[in-house]
C-alpha cells in the first residue's frame, strides 16, 4: 500500500483511532490514580581509608577504596544491615520483604555508595534510608577490623542525609497518560489497517481503481431526499444531484462519440444499487440537451421506470416483442422534454429468453432509427443473465456501483460477465457517496452572480426614495432610464 493509501485509511477510520486514543488516555489515567503514591528518600555514603601515610600509601588506599565498595553496596541489602535497621525503628517486617524496597549503587571510580528506600510514607522512607546507612557503616566497621587491632582501615560517612521527599517518585502521571495515548494510537492504527484489509466493500473511487481501469463517467452524493425525490425533475436545477447527472451526460457523450449504436444499457451488479433512478435520470438529462430520448425498461422481473414516472405498465416492451401492439403505440411521452418512456408491459415467464430473441434486436434497431439515443434500463448482472444477454446486442454499457453496497468480488464477477459475451463497457456511475470525507464526490458549485439588471438594481436601491423600493416601481426605474438612454442613443 502506497502512502496515499494509508493517509486515506487514517481519514476514513478517524473516529476509530480518536475513540482509541481516547480510551487509552482514560485507561493511562486510571491505571495512575489507582496505584498508590510511593516516594523515594536518598542518602550518600563516602567510603575512606584511615591512613596518614605518604602519597603512594594514599594512592593505593583510594584504589583499595574503590575495590571494597561494591562489596559494600552488597552488603547494604543482608539481613545483618537491615536487621538492626527494623529493630531501631520498631518496623517488624522482615528483612527479605524490605530489601525489595532498598536500593544500592556506586557511582564508577568513585568511593561513594548510594542508598535510597521506597516507601508509602515520605517521613518512613526517609527514616528507613538513615537508619540503613548508620547500619551499614556500623557492619562495615565491624567485618573490616582486624581480630589483633582494634581500628578499621575504612571509615563510611554519610555525606548527604535523608530528607523526606516532597514529591512521589511514582506513579509517573503524566508519563503513564502519554504511554497510555501512544498505544493508544498505535493500537487505532492496527485496527483501522486491519479493517480496511479484511473490509472489500467498495466505498470509492480508489477500490475501484484496484480492480479495474474502466473510465468513471461520474459520481452521485447520497442525498436523504433521493428516496422521496429521486427524479431530476423533483430538485433545483443548480443542485449537487443535478449538476452529477449533468456531468454523466457530457461525459457519456464523450465515451461514447466513437460508437455507431445511439444505445446504453444501464446495470448492476446487485439488486439496490440505484441503477433504476440512474437510467431514468440519465435519460431525462439527455432530453434536457436537445436530445430526442427513448427510455426502456428492459428490467422485466422488477420494473420500476413505470412506477417512477406515474405511467402505465401493462402495455409496453414485452407487448412489443410479442407482436401484440406496435412501437408507436406504447411508447407513452413524459415531461416538456423529448423524452419517451418504453415500460416494461406483462412480466414474462422467461424474461431472459424473450430479451435476447430476434424481435428484441429488430426493436433496438427501430429505437435507434426513431430517436438520438437510447437508454436502457436492464436488471443486475449477478442474479440474472437478462443484462449479459442485452449487452450483446446494444452500443455499450454503463455500469452503476452502489457505495458500501457491493464488494470488489461482485465488481470482478460483473466485469467477468460483461467481457465473456464482448460488450464494450462505457464507464461506471458510482451512486450513493458520501457527502463529506475521503470517499465523497462532491462538484464545486458554481456561484451564479447577479445580472447588471440585478447589480443596477441593489446599487440604485440605497438612493432611491422608500416609496419607490419596491420591485415593480423600481423596474419601472431602471428600464425607463434604459429606454431613454437607447432613445438617446
Amino acid at each position: 500500500m502506497e502512502l496515499s493509501g494509508y493517509l486515506m485509511v487514517l481519514r476514513r477510520n478517524w473516529i476509530l483511532i480518536t475513540a482509541s486514543m481516547l480510551l487509552g488516555l482514560l485507561v493511562g489515567g486510571a491505571v495512575s490514580l489507582s496505584i498508590g503514591a510511593t516516594y523515594t528518600a536518598k542518602t550518600q555514603l563516602f567510603v575512606a581509608i584511615q591512613s596518614s601515610g605518604s602519597v603512594s600509601e594514599l594512592q593505593q588506599g583510594n584504589t583499595f577504596s574503590q575495590a571494597r565498595v561494591q562489596s559494600y553496596v552488597k552488603t547494604a541489602k543482608t539481613p545483618a544491615v537491615i536487621q538492626p535497621a527494623l529493630d531501631s525503628l520498631g518496623l517488624s517486617q522482615s528483612p527479605e520483604k524490605m530489601a525489595a524496597k532498598i536500593e544500592a549503587t556506586a557511582d564508577l571510580n568513585t568511593v561513594l555508595i548510594n542508598i535510597s528506600v521506597e516507601d508509602e510514607s515520605p517521613v518512613q522512607a526517609a527514616a528507613i534510608a538513615q537508619a540503613i546507612a548508620d547500619s551499614l557503616i556500623k557492619v562495615v566497621d565491624r567485618l573490616e577490623t582486624p581480630s589483633q587491632s582494634g581500628t578499621s582501615p575504612v571509615r563510611l560517612s554519610v555525606i548527604t542525609p535523608a530528607t523526606a521527599p516532597n514529591a512521589p517518585s511514582s506513579p509517573n502521571i503524566k508519563l503513564n497518560i502519554l504511554l497510555g495515548l501512544v498505544v493508544g494510537l498505535g493500537l487505532g492504527i492496527g485496527a483501522s489497517i486491519l479493517r480496511t484489509v479484511l473490509d472489500t466493500k467498495v466505498r470509492g473511487e480508489t477500490e475501484l481503481r484496484r480492480i479495474t481501469d474502466a473510465a468513471i463517467l461520474g459520481g452521485i452524493a447520497f442525498d436523504s431526499d433521493a428516496t422521496k425525490k429521486p427524479l431530476l425533475t423533483q430538485v433545483p436545477p443548480q443542485s449537487p444531484r443535478a449538476e452529477s447527472f449533468r456531468q454523466i451526460r457530457t461525459n457519456l457523450q464523450f465515451s461514447h462519440v466513437s460508437h455507431q449504436s445511439k444505445t446504453v444499457l444501464v446495470t448492476s451488479s446487485l439488486p439496490g444499487e440505484g441503477k433504476s433512478t440512474t437510467a431514468i435520470n440519465m435519460a431525462m438529462a439527455l432530453a434536457q440537451s436537445g436530445q430526442r430520448v427513448a427510455l426502456v425498461d428492459a428490467d422485466l422481473r422488477r420494473p420500476m421506470v413505470g412506477e417512477y414516472l406515474g405511467l402505465e405498465r401493462n402495455s409496453g416492451l414485452t407487448t412489443v416483442l410479442v407482436g401484440n401492439a406496435s412501437l408507436d403505440e406504447v411508447t407513452q411521452p413524459w415531461g416538456q422534454d423529448a423524452l419517451y418512456v418504453l415500460t416494461s408491459g406483462q412480466i414474462p415467464p422467461n424474461p431472459s429468453e424473450l430479451l435476447g430473441s430476434d424481435s428484441m434486436k429488430a426493436l433496438v434497431g427501430r429505437l435507434e432509427e426513431q430517436f438520438d439515443a437510447v437508454v436502457i434500463d436492464a436488471p443486475p448482472l449477478l442474479p440474472v443473465t437478462d443484462a449479459a444477454v442485452l449487452a450483446q446486442i446494444v452500443g455499450g454499457v454503463v455500469l452503476v456501483v452502489g457505495s458500501q453496497q457491493v464488494k470488489t468480488t461482485d465488481i470482478e464477477k460483473s466485469l467477468s460477465a460483461l467481457m465473456m459475451v464482448d460488450a464494450d463497457l462505457i464507464g461506471i456511475v458510482l451512486n450513493k457517496l458520501p457527502s463529506k470525507g475521503p470517499d465523497a464526490y462532491a462538484y464545486t458549485t458554481y456561484a451564479y452572480g447577479p445580472t447588471p439588471i440585478e447589480r443596477e438594481k441593489k446599487t440604485r436601491s440605497r438612493s432611491l426614495p422608500s416609496e419607490m423600493t419596491s420591485d415593480s416601481k423600481f423596474d419601472q426605474v431602471i428600464f425607463g432610464q434604459l429606454d431613454q438612454e437607447q432613445t438617446h442613443k
